[in-house]
């Protein structure tokens, strides 16, 4: 109805930014390739060595976003688009600090995806051109290789804050993310990337000694510190690592250079003559003034979401009514010096016995507080990325047009799958990013 009296003239496949196709005969390979993946891939990461099971992982998340790609027009294709940010390079030239310095200024002049993100991006891509790689292929390889890298970043952070086992159950859900479709196809596959790394350099940071620790801190806060020039959409990505660092109960040291690190790169960017704050303003006035902005805020409210649940596939909605459950049925338990509740089970009463304190587990909480989300800190995790995207739908700053956006928080909410493990769920996975791949053109 909506789309029928023009109010979304500019969707025509809603809630998709895209348009139906018909599925073509090139969908074979990668059919084939989930077919195996589904059979093979579980229990490989469960026998292999940790280190060996990632790799595997790796590789199978780089063959499913490539096979998917090239199934269509092709992995580099979407980056020959003239609103994308390739096609800004020319502007930069050979003074990429000239051209930082009067972005905010001339911004009105860029392309689209150039007018509605930070600098960061344009200057990403001028760096790969100068080292010898220009153009569309290599800046679509750095984001599928960049974003599928995510698998491994997750994992090792869910690792230290769940357990191997919780890690080793991610791995073929997060290769096999129905997101594979925007993850080969766009920069915020790269942002993906980058956000996980740092995650995961920050809880690493957090459990070792105070030199090491400061040094992963650091270099965790530098890319943490990085995601808010790269898109003005992951400042709420930001509660992430926080949770993730509550979690492990990261050290001082650690907390310190990643503010540090954070820091380096604002004051970078704010030395090349890029204010954060006056480019979140400039870009908030090309928005306005886009036909995007026209769109209906309550029908993107649950639309947007709706994208969501097609990125992270039906294992992960399974596992999020699961976690949902548990989070209901379970009360909190207040830790003092023993840990003590009664649990009502089948019409009768079961004690818990007590628990010192000095021997609480990590998913239990840090002594003197309650217990955290039931389903762990995977629990906590998908929490995060949850409420980070529901804070960007609410805002109204996002109404139509996620499928990109949503890649970064993805990642982290589809470890909700892991709550109901088999190869049903992981193929039901494979099948919706078969679908999103043969029956919608997008422009990403």
């Amino acid at each position: 109805m909506l789309h029928g009296a023009g109010v979304l003239r500019i969707d025509h496949l809603p809630p998709l930014h895209g348009h139906l196709r018909v599925p073509s005969a090139a969908l074979l390979p990668p059919l084939a390739f989930a077919a195996l993946a589904v059979a093979v891939l579980p229990a490989l990461v469960t026998r292999l060595r940790f280190g060996a099971a990632l790799l595997v992982a790796y590789g199978a998340a780089l063959a499913w976003a490539v096979l998917l790609a090239s199934s269509g027009e092709g992995l580099a294709w979407p980056f020959t688009h003239r609103q994308e940010y390739l096609a800004v390079l020319p502007a930069v030239g050979g003074d990429p600090l000239g051209w930082l310095a009067s972005f905010t200024e001339r911004l009105p002049a860029y392309p689209t995806h150039v007018r509605g993100h930070p600098p960061l991006p344009v200057l990403v891509l001028w760096g790969l051109a100068r080292v010898g790689l220009p153009g569309p292929l290599p800046a679509a390889l750095l984001a599928v290789a960049t974003g599928c890298s995510a698998t491994v970043a997750v994992a090792l952070t869910v690792r230290r804050v769940a357990g191997e086992q919780a890690a080793r159950r991610a791995l073929p859900y997060l290769a096999l993310t129905p997101a594979a479709v925007w993850i080969a196809t766009t920069m915020d596959a790269f942002f993906a990337g980058v956000g996980a790394w740092g995650v995961a350099l920050l809880v690493r940071g957090g459990t070792v000694g105070r030199p090491p620790g400061v040094l992963y801190g650091a270099a965790a806060g530098v890319l943490l510190g990085a995601l808010p020039y790269l898109s003005y959409g992951l400042v709420p990505y930001l509660l992430v690592p926080v949770v993730a660092a509550v979690a492990v109960r990261i050290t001082r040291a650690a907390v310190v250079g990643c503010l540090v690190g954070a820091a380096a790169v604002t004051a970078a960017f704010a030395a090349g003559g890029f204010r954060w704050p006056a480019g979140v303003a400039a870009t908030h006035v090309e928005w306005a003034a886009d036909p995007g902005a026209a769109r209906p805020y309550l029908y993107f409210l649950v639309a947007n979401l709706a994208v969501l649940a097609l990125l992270t596939g039906p294992a992960t909605a399974a596992g999020l009514a699961v976690l949902t459950d548990r989070a209901t049925a379970a009360p909190a338990i207040p830790v003092g010096r023993t840990v003590a509740s009664r649990v009502i089970a089948v019409g009768r009463t079961v004690a818990v016995p007590a628990i010192p304190v000095g021997r609480v587990p990590n998913r239990l909480g840090v002594a003197g507080g309650p217990v955290r989300w039931p389903g762990g800190g995977v629990g906590a995790l998908v929490a995060a990325a949850a409420v980070a995207v529901l804070a960007l739908d609410v805002s109204g700053v996002t109404r139509g047009e996620v499928e990109r956006i949503w890649v970064p928080y993805a990642v982290w909410i589809s470890l909700a799958a892991t709550a109901v493990p088999g190869r049903r769920w992981l193929a039901a996975q494979a099948v919706i990013g078969l679908l999103l791949q043969g029956l919608v053109l997008s422009p990403w």
